[in-house]
């Protein structure tokens, strides 16, 4: 069975995309980016922009049945090198025993206010 889980965000409709997609025992969380979906705002600092995207990517797990444990596979997309280091405890504390397998890259992202983008993908056991 596959379900479609959505933020209301109005990128998914324009881009033609899920926040996640459930299929069987899997939830795949697209890249998501720092955006307030509440307010449509960006916070200007990159720490910021990652605790919103992880809590954005929690709702998603949450509402299709998964926990932030189930998180096997994690990638983040930073849009510059020295990122790294401010968003690394971040993600420490948010992956604190799970320590899922994760690669992080630098490259650009399609607005120029996104400093990071992070998707992952979960598995139930």
């Amino acid at each position: 069975m596959r379900t479609l889980i959505s933020t209301g965000s109005p990128f998914e409709e324009t881009a033609g995309y899920s926040r996640a997609v459930v299929s069987g025992n899997w939830c795949f969380v697209s890249g998501t980016t720092g955006y307030d979906y509440a307010s449509m705002t960006m916070p200007g600092d990159v720490a910021a922009q990652c605790k919103n995207a992880l809590a954005t990517i929690d709702r998603a797990l949450e509402e299709a049945g998964f926990a932030r444990a189930d998180i096997v596979r994690a990638r983040y997309v930073v849009t510059d090198a020295a990122f790294a280091d401010m968003v690394f405890p971040i993600l420490g504390a948010f992956f604190a025993g799970i320590r899922p397998a994760a690669t992080m890259t630098v490259s650009g992202l399609i607005r120029p206010e996104m400093k990071i983008e992070i998707d992952v993908t979960a598995l139930r056991d």
